[in-house]
């Protein structure tokens, strides 16, 4: 079989109805037009066709396998979320059309901002940041603001736990703030003598995700709030957790003074690949008037867009324009479709179908690190006995299991966690997915005291075997080169 499009190609073959037309173009100076042939491979239409078909029919996603990536939330994005956001007069609608001309799409932005403070407890929204990462940083620079503004310029520190997201720390040293970490006790709860012994009068924030990345709800999550304003610094959350509590519990309610939402995960819009995403963000009353701009407000003329001339102490803009509208509409969509008891809903049966998965693979024999804690929409196991008795790690049950169909859950993560697994099934898997899923780990943990080394040279069945994965990051080639 041949292994790329280029060992297809023939000379004078071609794909007509794509075939591109060419123009001059004038106006381009000379030194940027092309003067030799694109390197492009000569196959007709069907063999176009066929070769990115079966490309794709490897990959693993969504709509073709489980995909269990904890801390992620890789659910099922509803395709009527997407036919709703791609009608024409959304699709046609250009940026810079004025709001006059934009009232339709304005009116689900406001719709949306009023849904997001309404499920959050915030006393506004912004849904201008692009991603999860963007919503994160412009949390950081809000309490920036707000600590210059009111002449605390020594407060330069964020506090993280020792099992927060890779992006809270990277997003601190971004904003110009430095990390701080405070430990995380036997239970996964934050340590309150460790919170105790970091915040101080250089703590500018907290930086949380409840439940946390240890897959538990922090039970003190109140306290930690006391300490830290009492310290005088404020609250972040990451909503990167949210789906386990959407519709039952609000971090507005739990004193967090900013936030953001990742829509990818919560609000079931498309997700991975680099984008496009929206991390929208929510602020209570202290920490609104820092928002970015531009937001949505509507009067008695209709729906406008309030610019920064309105708001001085806002951070500014996070992008070109007011953020990825078609992602927004499908967010948007999608929280119509649930409606306030479809999204209690959602998270019932998330943390539901968490629990029984949780359930099924300690009654196997899997170590659970906090066995006297329930799971939230996802948990952890440690494969650190496995690794010990039997040589074959997480990441070789993590190979072997695309073997058997399944997309590996997030492992290593968090690092607390000797060999962990973090497993999300989120609420739109059935229970005879899960059981499957159960099932083909049980089997891997046979598989490893039977034939360790078997397991560890997974995948067998995929269309390319074991990488050297420090040689395919040092020397990636994404490149086809044709002989």
């Amino acid at each position: 079989m041949a292994s790329t499009i280029f060992d297809k190609s023939r000379a004078t073959r071609r794909a007509k109805a794509q075939h591109p037309t060419l123009a001059s173009s004038p106006e381009l100076p000379s030194k940027f037009l092309r003067t030799e042939q694109p390197m492009l491979p000569e196959v007709s239409e069907l063999q176009a066709v066929r070769h990115f078909t079966n490309l794709a029919r490897r990959n693993f996603s969504i709509d073709t396998h489980f995909y269990p990536l904890g801390s992620c939330t890789m659910k099922y994005n509803p395709r009527g979320a997407h036919r709703a956001a791609m009608q024409e007069g959304f699709l046609q609608r250009h940026p810079l059309t004025p709001a006059s001309h934009s009232q339709g799409t304005l009116a689900c932005l406001y719709e949306l901002q009023e849904t997001l403070q309404t499920v959050t407890g915030t006393a506004q929204v912004c849904l201008t940041p692009m991603a999860g990462a963007q919503g994160e940083l412009t949390g950081a620079l809000m309490i920036k603001a707000y600590h210059a503004d009111h002449g605390d310029t020594e407060r330069n520190e964020i506090i993280v736990p020792t099992a927060a997201h890779g992006t809270n720390p990277a997003t601190a040293s971004m904003a110009g703030l430095v990390a701080k970490e405070v430990q995380v006790n036997a239970e996964g709860d934050v340590d309150l003598h460790s919170l105790e012994q970091v915040v101080g009068p250089k703590t500018a924030g907290v930086m949380l995700t409840n439940p946390s990345t240890c897959a538990v709800f922090e039970r003190k999550i109140e306290t930690i709030s006391d300490i830290v304003h009492g310290a005088g610094g404020l609250l972040y959350y990451d909503g990167a957790n949210l789906n386990a509590i959407l519709g039952r519990a609000r971090p507005g309610d739990m004193q967090f003074d900013v936030l953001h939402l990742n829509l990818h995960k919560t609000f079931a819009t498309p997700h991975g690949g680099g984008g496009p995403g929206a991390g929208p963000v929510g602020a209570n009353e202290l920490l609104a008037p820092y928002l970015p701009t531009p937001l949505v407000a509507k009067d008695e003329n209709g729906y406008r867009w309030v610019e920064q001339e309105e708001r001085p102490h806002s951070i500014g803009r996070l992008s070109a324009f007011m953020g990825n509208v078609g992602i927004l509409l499908r967010a948007y969509a999608y929280a119509l479709m649930l409606g306030r008891d479809g999204m209690r809903r959602v998270s019932e049966f998330a943390t539901l179908n968490a629990n029984y998965l949780m359930q099924r693979l300690a009654d196997a024999g899997f170590e659970l690190p906090y066995p006297n804690r329930r799971a939230t929409h996802e948990f952890t196991i440690s494969l650190r006995r496995e690794a010990h008795e039997t040589t074959v790690t997480a990441m070789d049950f993590a190979k072997r299991l695309l073997d058997y169909g399944f997309h590996a859950p997030t492992t290593y993560f968090p690092l607390l966690i000797p060999e962990c697994f973090l497993i999300e099934p989120t609420e739109t898997e059935t229970k005879e997915e899960l059981d499957a899923f159960a099932d083909a780990m049980i089997a891997i943990l046979k598989e490893s005291h039977d034939n360790p080394a078997y397991v560890k040279q997974a995948p067998h069945q995929q269309s390319i075997g074991r990488l050297d994965e420090v040689q395919a990051v040092r020397k990636l080639d994404v490149t086809a080169i044709p002989s």
